[in-house]
């Protein structure tokens, strides 16, 4: 059930800052298998902490299954099965989640007398807004892929055979693409939503000024002039 374990959390992250710094990685999907995305953390191995052990480490857990949103290319979760706790956490921080029509997404905590740690309490309110995401956390229910599209916590949902060939046809779309200006969009996008929209626009104009000093902005601009719109060739520089 890919269930998060302190080792398997250690894992995503280290994949995770591989995946941020190499030039060949352009876009990440996320993926669990045929069967299940992940059912959440170990609760065996949590039920043997006490507040003592898990202080020290709740920053720890929470940057580990954050990871993933820190790395500046865009990323897709492909959902099959059960999403829940630190699994749906997972797919939060990607960029996009698709799933299967079958699938279950939630956040069950409230049910083991916690709360979400690894950051659903943050960012399942911004996607969904936060009577919403009160909904869900307070119950622990689980959520089907139709309510789950119909409340933007997923933004695509296919049939579950379809799942990995949907989010890697998404992906695909930017391996060839102007990587720098993806990972400024991505840069504006984010950081513009954790502060006032006056501290947001100056962040765009900022990211957006850079870009004048890539390759790939000089490469797109002269294609556009030259060519017309669409037929820019890329290096990522």
């Amino acid at each position: 059930m890919n269930a998060f374990s302190r080792q398997v959390q250690e894992e995503l992250k280290a994949c995770s800052e591989e995946a941020a710094r190499r030039a060949d990685v352009r876009s990440v999907i996320v993926y669990g298998g045929a069967k299940v995305f992940a059912a959440g953390a170990d609760v065996k191995e949590m039920s043997q902490m006490s507040y003592a052990d898990m202080a020290p480490v709740a920053r720890r857990l929470s940057a580990c299954f954050g990871a993933l949103s820190e790395i500046p290319k865009p990323t897709v979760a492909a959902i099959t099965g059960y999403a829940l706790g630190g699994g749906m956490e997972v797919a939060l921080g990607c960029d996009r989640r698709i799933c299967g029509d079958n699938a279950k997404l939630g956040q069950p905590e409230i049910l083991l007398g916690i709360i979400p740690g690894g950051g659903g309490t943050q960012r399942l309110a911004r996607l969904i807004g936060p009577s919403r995401a009160k909904d869900i956390i307070f119950t622990g229910r689980m959520v089907g892929a139709e309510e789950a599209l119909a409340i933007g916590l997923v933004d695509e949902v296919v049939a579950p055979d379809d799942v990995y060939t949907a989010a890697r046809s998404w992906a695909e779309k930017f391996v060839s693409g102007p990587a720098v200006a993806l990972a400024a969009a991505k840069k504006a996008i984010d950081g513009g939503l954790d502060v006032d929209l006056r501290t947001g626009l100056d962040l765009e104009a900022e990211v957006f000024a850079a870009l004048f000093a890539t390759e790939d902005g000089k490469a797109g601009m002269t294609s556009f002039v030259e060519n017309g719109p669409g037929k820019a060739q890329f290096s990522g520089r």
